[in-house]
């Protein structure tokens, strides 16, 4: 793991113990099963990353947006993925041209699609830190 901050973000967004996945219209992971989310911009932190790229995503408002992880993604670590979980969020769901499909799923369900990798992990943990809560 290197010091760089962040420069990309997701969100598990959990409700009634479903977590929001979308599936990507375009490269990267076209096709792919994962959580909402993009890459930082200029001057932002990583948790208004996090809270805009799934207002422009998805079309939801989030708020308390709680770390989980922080990965590398890409062959050579292009993208240092930080990771979010929150239950606390509004709005409805509208999704942008980058969004082929979403759908709330039960994460004992991921294994019959095709997602990113360590998709599981990853929302595991985030269900962990939902339930030290």
């Amino acid at each position: 793991m290197t010091d760089e901050a962040p420069n990309a973000a997701s969100v598990a967004i959990v409700r009634d113990g479903k977590v929001l996945l979308i599936k990507r219209a375009y490269a990267p992971y076209q096709h792919l099963w994962t959580l909402p989310g993009g890459r930082i911009e200029p001057g932002e932190t990583i948790e208004q990353c996090a809270t805009r790229e799934i207002a422009e995503e998805v079309g939801l408002a989030i708020r308390n947006p709680r770390p989980v992880l922080v990965q590398p993604l890409g062959r050579d670590g292009t993208f240092l993925l930080a990771v979010f979980v929150t239950r606390d969020f509004s709005g409805q769901i509208r999704p942008s041209d980058e969004v082929a499909d979403h759908k709330w799923m039960d994460p004992a369900a991921l294994p019959a699609l095709r997602t990113t990798s360590r998709l599981d992990d990853v929302l595991a943990r985030a269900f962990a830190v939902l339930g030290q809560s």
